[in-house]
């Protein structure tokens, strides 16, 4: 094993690697080098449907009967909406996308007095 070897190795880089940086420079030139954001995935909703998405979000957020809406929800909805599978912790990204936040307010029971709560809070101790 010679010296670029070992200096290679011991910085987690392979032979092979380095190698396609050489070449990329020999041919480009540094801007070859240049870091490039990687695509990914690409999202399985269109814009419209993120659109659709958020409105129902928005209008469904506090239940009627009490409660809340919740992730999985909102997982169940998209996938008999649009047909689309995601995963749990996708679903908060998305909602992170759409500049919604899955953190809310305690929701309220659907019998809940506020008159009850206000004459409690002036009960004598």
């Amino acid at each position: 094993m010679d010296k670029f070897d070992h200096l290679i190795n011991s910085i987690g880089i392979s032979r092979r690697l380095v190698n396609e940086w050489v070449t990329a420079y020999l041919s480009d030139g540094l801007k070859a080098l240049d870091i490039k954001k990687q695509s990914g995935r690409p999202c399985g909703l269109t814009l419209k449907q993120k659109c659709q998405l958020k409105d129902y979000i928005c209008a469904h957020a506090v239940k009627e009967e009490g409660g809340r809406l919740i992730g999985e929800d909102i997982r169940k909805y998209i996938y008999d909406t649009f047909g689309v599978q995601y995963k749990l912790n996708n679903v908060y990204r998305l909602m992170c996308e759409l500049n919604l936040s899955w953190i809310t307010s305690r929701s309220k029971h659907p019998k809940q007095s506020i008159e009850a709560q206000k004459d409690f809070k002036k009960f004598p101790l």
